[in-house]
């Protein structure tokens, strides 16, 4: 082990304990916990829905696609950027407005309220499917840890993913959304300037561009983002642009972060901060991929480790140790929105919504702060086993939130005839879609992803159940 990469780690994650605690005193029920009195301002915001969206994917999952396929696989970028815009522009205004008239804290509450849903089906459905996906999720994020500390450190996978899980553990647990949101804002801003810092001092070593387009032409990887003009080169552009883009549309980790922007007429502003951080932060992920192409042409054994291996390659070991905290500050963001999300609806939607109704707001804090730990635990077992890459963990867990809650929240939003039955079934057939998916996937000529057949499918199902004319319920008349 090397004592500046230790000194480097230890003391950026201490600065991240004491914001834990600084912000902590001010999270005393479940309202400020799960959606801190939805008082945050545009810039808190900006950077807390974009940073805890940004996981290992932004440094290991996404660089290793660039550095073994080529150019062409930047359309999930484009797509991330564009549908998240839209998110912001069509989906962030109406969702806080929404929430706060019908006093709704988690997004499954809403879709219960909006349905006028008193059996609580809608928001077990919810939960139950945000949970299997979520726990996916977060165990991609403890493998990317765990990778991480073993590569590094020298120490083993599983101290990696102990170490990680604890970390984000303490803070969620401690603090709840506000401290969730400022530590985003804060490793955000750091996470971006790493990630940009690299790879410009990178390209200035190699001699600029030209060495590295040559380099991709010599492994015969994509050079553009138009390899042809067929039909087949448009549709497999809009797989991977929507593939990925039209999951923002239901992460409940990210809206709801636009629910606790304290005023609906700071959303444009919180808008282009966040476009700019994405944009930016996706640029430079894209370079440290194509960079490691010239670097290592003949590849690399664990090509998810991409930009730890640039840093240690070509550049002094502090910075090694920059790249370490940046990956792991981006993991811990959305592993705590993760964690904190699927905990809020583990108190609000079971614990206060199914056994106990009357719940204080104390008892549904202690409820929420329980189930943290109940998931991590689960994750951490999960993660023990190394199931799968990263990036297919993060593409079947993002496929199946996207699919199961995306259509319904959009739709809910614009379209009046959504029922309690259109809704159960548009998460259901989304959620089911996407889950056997990569079954059906490995049978066609296509590389199609989870999310376009699960988008679409949930979305007629809601048309069609829409159409649906539910009985209403029967008064009973009281003679007087």
């Amino acid at each position: 082990m090397k004592l500046l990469e230790i000194s480097t780690f230890v003391i950026y994650f201490t600065a991240i304990i004491f914001l834990a605690l600084f912000t902590s005193k001010k999270q005393k029920s479940d309202t400020s916990f799960v959606l801190g009195n939805r008082s945050l301002n545009f810039w808190l915001t900006a950077l807390s829905a974009h940073a805890s969206d940004m996981s290992s994917w932004l440094f290991m999952a996404y660089p290793m696609l660039i550095f073994t396929t080529g150019l062409f696989n930047i359309w999930a970028a484009v797509g991330l950027t564009l549908c998240m815009f839209l998110n912001w522009q069509f989906i962030a205004p109406k969702i806080r407005s929404a929430t706060e008239k019908m006093n709704n804290l988690t997004m499954f509450s809403y879709f219960e309220s909006r349905v006028k849903d008193r059996s609580g089906i809608i928001k077990t459905l919810s939960a139950l499917l945000s949970f299997i996906f979520y726990i996916i999720y977060i165990t991609s994020g403890l493998v990317a840890m765990g990778l991480l500390v073993e590569s590094l450190f020298g120490l083993s996978y599983t101290m990696g993913i102990s170490i990680g899980l604890l970390i984000v553990v303490f803070y969620v647990f401690l603090g709840g959304y506000t401290t969730v949101a400022w530590i985003d804002l804060f490793q955000g801003f750091f996470l971006l300037g790493v990630i940009l810092y690299i790879p410009i001092v990178l390209i200035g070593k190699v001699g600029g561009f030209e060495p590295i387009m040559q380099a991709i032409k010599m492994q015969n990887l994509s050079t553009s983002l138009f390899p042809s003009f067929n039909a087949k080169t448009f549709l497999e552009i809009i797989f991977i642009a929507l593939g990925w883009g039209l999951g923002y549309l239901g992460q409940p980790h990210i809206i709801t972060k636009f629910m606790g922007i304290k005023n609906v007429k700071d959303m444009p502003k919180a808008k282009w901060v966040g476009i700019s951080w994405q944009a930016l932060a996706l640029g430079g992920s894209t370079l440290l991929g194509i960079i490691g192409i010239y670097i290592f042409p003949n590849g690399l054994q664990n090509p998810e480790l991409i930009s730890l291996d640039l840093v240690k390659t070509t550049m002094l070991p502090f910075f090694a140790a920059l790249i370490l905290c940046a990956i792991l500050a981006a993991t811990t963001n959305v592993m705590a929105a993760q964690i904190l999300v699927v905990a809020s609806s583990m108190g609000e939607d079971f614990y206060k919504g199914l056994f106990k109704k009357n719940a204080t707001h104390r008892q549904t804090l202690i409820a929420s702060r329980l189930s943290v730990i109940f998931v991590a635990v689960i994750a951490y077992v999960i993660a023990y086993f190394k199931i799968s890459t990263i990036y297919k963990l993060v593409l079947y867990a993002w496929s199946g939130l996207g699919s199961s809650f995306g259509p319904l929240l959009l739709i809910s939003l614009y379209y009046r005839k959504v029922n309690k039955l259109s809704a159960f079934m548009g998460i259901l057939t989304g959620g089911i879609t996407a889950g056997i998916w990569p079954l059906i996937n490995t049978k066609l000529v296509i590389d199609v992803p989870p999310m376009i057949p699960g988008f679409i499918l949930s979305s007629i199902a809601i048309y069609l159940f829409s159409l649906v004319k539910e009985k209403p319920l029967k008064e009973k008349r009281i003679k007087t």
